[in-house]
């Protein structure tokens, strides 16, 4: 089977490099333009273009694949990838993480199956992984799919699941969700030479939509319980990073514990920071020990580590 591959970041990387592991054939590879990136901004190939390089695929970098974009360059980079998938002989393409939308002119040429983060039809968009651990889901998995012009509402081929950790962030759970995708996809297409995989439609009921992770709301809002607090930060962790502002300085939170005793102090309010006690903030319903802190321009510091630079005695988070 020749497939055709179309992803942007590791988590689709992981996915390319299984299928090629497993013998299949890559003619083409679409993923994003190259994208400024570091303290430079130089200009940095995404992780699924090294790989295809690596292994002398060629690569297609189309702004967009809407040949009626109504931005003239747009619409000519969408005309030229149009015609190279024409011309390339394929069976099915793979979808993982692309970041751009596939419009009917492109589904219409040969199948199109999706790898998605999570379990359709729960979590269908953009940060499914952010958005399991936030809302405290016990499980995630993933879904192999077909593809349609809707978002994610695709039939279902393939479909596991795996436990969110009580310890789990985005970072972790997306190298888990990453493997066991690889993993998926080439049982998924090997079941489709053999004619033993059958799509089904997704449930009408449970669905829920992931929306894109702002920086906005990586601002962590103290009147929130401990439990939320806590989840919002192994959400945000790696990306955008929870914080707090003590005295208009944004203090990142990477790693908390949701502890239950409650506090008659104002939400934010810093009730320890000691050796002994370590830091303790009052919140909405509950407390909340930090155990892994960063100032602008630092490290990732253990609480008392951080401490020994950036006092918190009666202090308030913002």
């Amino acid at each position: 089977m020749k497939v055709v591959f179309a992803g942007t970041p590791e988590f689709a990387a992981v996915a390319l490099d299984a299928l090629l592991a497993a013998g299949f054939q890559i003619p083409l590879v679409l993923t994003q333009p190259d994208r400024p990136a570091g303290r430079g901004m130089q200009l940095h190939a995404s992780a699924v273009k090294q790989l295809a390089l690596q292994h002398g695929i060629e690569v297609l970098q189309p702004l967009s694949l809407r040949m009626d974009a109504k931005d003239p360059q747009r619409a000519a980079e969408a005309s030229a990838a149009h015609e190279r998938l024409l011309a390339t002989d394929y069976d099915v393409m793979v979808v993982a993480a692309y970041g751009l939308i596939l419009p009917r002119s492109t589904l219409d040429i040969k199948p199109c199956i999706n790898i998605h983060g999570s379990l359709l039809p729960r979590w269908r968009g953009a940060a499914p992984i952010h958005r399991a651990i936030e809302a405290g889901d016990e499980q995630t998995g993933v879904t192999i799919m077909e593809m349609e012009e809707g978002l994610d509402t695709g039939p279902m081929l393939l479909i596991e699941r795996i436990a969110i950790e009580p310890a789990d962030t985005t970072a972790s759970l997306h190298d888990k969700l990453a493997a066991l995708g690889g993993d998926m996809i080439v049982r998924a297409l090997r079941r489709i030479e053999e004619g033993r995989l059958e799509a089904v439609p997704q449930p009408a009921t449970g669905v829920t939509y992931a929306a894109k992770i702002s920086k906005e709301e990586a601002a962590l809002d103290f009147d929130l319980s401990a439990v939320e607090l806590c989840r919002k930060i192994r959400a945000f962790n790696p990306f955008p990073g929870a914080h707090g502002l003590v005295n208009d300085v944004p203090i990142k939170i990477w790693q908390a514990e949701a502890l239950d005793a409650d506090s008659d102090s104002l939400p934010g309010t810093v009730l320890a920071a000691d050796a002994t006690h370590g830091i303790i903030i009052a919140c909405g319903k509950g407390t909340l020990r930090l155990h892994e802190l960063q100032k602008p321009g630092g490290k990732r510091l253990p609480a008392l580590e951080f401490l020994k630079g950036f006092p918190l005695e009666e202090q308030i988070f913002d």
